[in-house]
């Protein structure tokens, strides 16, 4: 996906780029790539696969859900800003906070931030399981949203808590999804959360797989809700 064709299908989202937006985009891709050769931030780095398979896919989320009110939205396991960044390019009002467990990702988008000149981005060096259990932190995001950190058994246990009621996880996924969502749906409920929407579709140009759901909070995670660090991903809620 070159830069015209980024244009062109974001365009008939919805989505019209200004100069400074371009220039954001560009300047993401250059830092993403300086910095890649200092640590390992992503596998893909040739132009048009990074804004096919980071930043378009990344705002895929915006296509299913309506990113252009206010909204205060908590990125769990961000890596590389992923999809959390472009998605504030896009939108410039939303208040981002990216939660990580490594403090050199923490460092990049420190960096990335700053070069990018993006206000209202929060950067927290904390495990999601920790970070879900602070008073001033839990229930209080209109979003959650996720990009193939785990399985979403796994996730909705990060993610769900941080909710406030009304608000909504986004689990954005690959191929597949259909069974792992199956899986989860113990998980969700438990977690306070309902199934409210599922959607397949593939990236344009390679034709992979990609699925988003939306999982609505209808009402208050139980507080011994998110269990210690890893206790999540050895011994989901099943």
């Amino acid at each position: 996906m070159d830069i015209e064709q980024f244009i062109q299908y974001l365009s008939k989202q919805g989505i019209e780029l200004n100069e400074k937006q371009l220039q954001q985009f560009n300047q993401y891709f250059e830092t993403l790539v300086e910095w890649n050769e200092k640590m390992n931030l992503t596998a893909i780095t040739d132009k048009n696969e990074v804004y096919l398979k980071h930043f378009y896919d990344s705002i895929t989320a915006s296509f299913y859900y309506d990113f252009t009110n206010s909204l205060s939205i908590c990125d769990v396991g961000a890596g590389a800003g992923f999809p959390s960044i472009p998605l504030k390019i896009c939108f410039p009002h939303l208040n981002i906070t990216i939660v990580d467990s490594l403090n050199k990702r923490i460092s990049f988008l420190n960096h990335l931030t700053n070069v990018l000149g993006l206000e209202d981005v929060t950067l927290y060096h904390d495990r999601a399981e920790s970070f879900g259990k602070k008073k001033e932190i839990r229930e209080s995001y209109d979003v959650a949203i996720s990009r193939a950190v785990a399985r979403t058994s796994v996730l909705s246990e990060l993610c769900l808590p941080l909710v406030k009621e009304n608000g909504v996880f986004i689990a954005m996924k690959g191929a597949n999804f259909a069974q792992e969502l199956q899986d989860a749906k113990k998980a969700i409920h438990v977690l306070g959360g309902s199934v409210e929407q599922l959607e397949k579709f593939q990236l344009p140009f390679e034709e992979s797989e990609r699925n988003i759901s939306i999982i609505r909070k209808e009402k208050k995670t139980p507080n011994k809700y998110p269990r210690k660090p890893g206790t999540p991903g050895k011994s989901p809620i099943s």
